[in-house]
C-alpha cells in the first residue's frame, strides 16, 4: 500500500488518481534525489495495477498471490557480476522486470530486449511493468532503441524511468514520459523510518543518521554509523586547526591521513563531512536556528568554532572545497592538492 511508504504525499495523490480514473501513462520519469524510495513507489504501482483484489481500485491489497510475488521483488543493490550482465532481471512475477546499468552504461541490447518483451501480453496480471534503473545512464544508442519503444508503446506495458537526473536524458525521452518529481524526506520522517527498522537504535543516534541523510532513507540506513561518527570526528580536528589551535602541521597530519592509500574509498565521504561542518559553521555564523543545520548535535561546539571566524571566511572555505573537487577531477595529485586545500584554507585572508 502507498501508505507504507515513506514521504512524498504528493506522488502518492498523483497516483491515486491515476489509479482511479484508470489512466495509468505507458511512460512515467520518477525524478528525484537518491534514496528517496522511487523504485519502491514504482514497484508499489505495480503491485496496484496487478493487485486481484485491490483496495478502492488504487491501493493493493498486498495479500493475494500476484502482490506477494512483487513485494519478494526487492531487486538487491549488490547483485552478481552475471546478474548485471543480463538484460532484463525478472522478478518473482513475471510481468514485472528491471533494467540496470553495467559497466557505467545501460546497454542497447538491453533496450533491445525490453523492446521485445514489452509487446508480449501480461503472463499473469493485467499489465507489464519494466522498471529502468539510473535512467541516466542511457548511451545514444540505448536511448534511441528506448524511443522506438516509447513512440508506440503497448497498451498493457508501463516502462517506469529512475533518475537523480533527468536532465542528462534526451529531450526526446523526457518529453514522451510523465514526470512524477520525488522530494527529500524531512529528517522526522526518517527517523520515525530508521526506529521502526531498528528497534536497538536510540532516538539520538537516530536523528543523527536522520539529519546527516540529505533526506535520503536510503542513505540513513546504509549509513555505518560508527564510521560515520568517526569521520566526523577526524574532520572536527581539521575545523579545530583551521579556526581555533591554527596548527597547519596538525593540518598536514590531517590531510596524509585523509590520502591514506589504505582508505582511498573514504576520501570522498571525509571530505563532504568536512564540507557539511564548515556548512554549519557558515550557517551558525549568520545566526541559523538549529533545525537548519546537518549536525545540529554539535552546535554547541560549531558555535565555539564559529565565533572565532567571520562568516566569510567559512563562505571562502566551502568555494575552495569546491574548487578543490574540480582540480581532482582532472586527476591532479591528490596529497598535493590536499595540502594545498588546508594551508590555503588555514590563511587569515584571501
Amino acid at each position: 500500500m502507498f501508505s507504507r511508504l515513506a514521504g512524498n504525499q504528493r506522488v502518492k495523490e498523483s497516483l491515486r488518481r491515476m489509479l482511479a480514473v484508470r489512466r495509468v501513462p505507458g511512460a512515467l520519469l520518477f525524478a528525484g534525489e537518491e534514496g528517496v524510495g522511487k523504485k519502491l513507489f514504482a514497484l508499489e504501482l505495480a503491485k496496484a495495477i496487478n493487485c486481484r483484489t485491490p483496495i478502492e481500485e488504487v491501493e493493493a491489497c498486498d495479500r493475494c498471490p500476484s502482490c506477494l510475488r512483487i513485494m519478494r521483488s526487492s531487486f538487491p543493490a549488490h547483485t552478481s557480476e552475471d546478474d548485471n550482465k543480463k538484460k532484463l532481471v525478472w522478478s518473482e512475477h513475471r510481468d514485472v522486470a528491471l533494467v540496470r546499468p553495467y559497466n557505467r552504461n545501460i546497454a542497447v541490447d538491453k533496450m533491445r530486449e525490453l523492446e521485445r518483451e514489452a509487446n508480449f501480453r501480461p503472463f499473469e496480471g493485467k499489465a507489464r511493468f519494466f522498471l529502468i534503473e539510473d535512467a541516466d545512464r542511457l548511451n545514444e544508442a540505448s536511448s534511441n532503441a528506448l524511443l522506438k519503444t516509447l513512440e508506440e508503446p503497448p497498451t498493457t506495458t508501463h516502462l517506469i524511468l529512475i533518475t537523480s537526473r533527468p536532465a542528462s536524458l534526451l529531450p526526446t525521452i523526457r518529453s514522451r514520459s510523465q514526470v512524477i518529481r520525488f522530494a527529500p524526506l524531512s529528517a522526522t520522517e526518517i527517523e520515525k523510518r530508521l526506529l521502526e527498522a531498528n528497534k536497538t537504535l536510540s532516538q539520538s543516534d537516530a536523528q543523527v543518521l536522520a539529519h546527516a541523510s540529505g533526506g535520503s532513507i536510503g542513505r540513513a540506513l546504509s549509513t555505518d554509523l560508527a564510521a560515520y561518527q568517526e569521520q566526523r570526528k577526524a574532520m572536527l580536528g581539521v575545523l579545530d586547526a583551521l579556526a581555533v589551535t591554527k596548527d597547519r602541521a596538525r593540518l598536514l597530519r590531517a590531510a596524509e591521513e585523509l590520502c591514506d592509500a589504505k582508505r582511498k574509498d573514504e576520501y570522498e565521504p571525509r571530505l563532504s563531512m568536512l564540507e557539511t561542518l564548515v556548512h554549519d559553521v557558515w550557517a551558525v555564523s549568520l545566526g541559523a536556528p538549529a533545525e537548519q543545520l546537518t549536525h545540529q548535535d554539535l552546535r554547541e561546539q560549531l558555535t565555539r568554532i564559529g565565533q572565532r571566524l567571520e562568516s566569510r571566511r567559512a563562505a571562502r572555505w566551502l568555494t575552495q572545497i569546491d574548487t578543490h573537487r574540480r582540480q581532482l577531477e582532472v586527476n591532479i595529485n591528490r596529497k598535493v592538492a590536499t595540502d594545498a586545500l588546508f594551508l590555503a584554507m588555514s590563511e587569515e585572508q584571501g
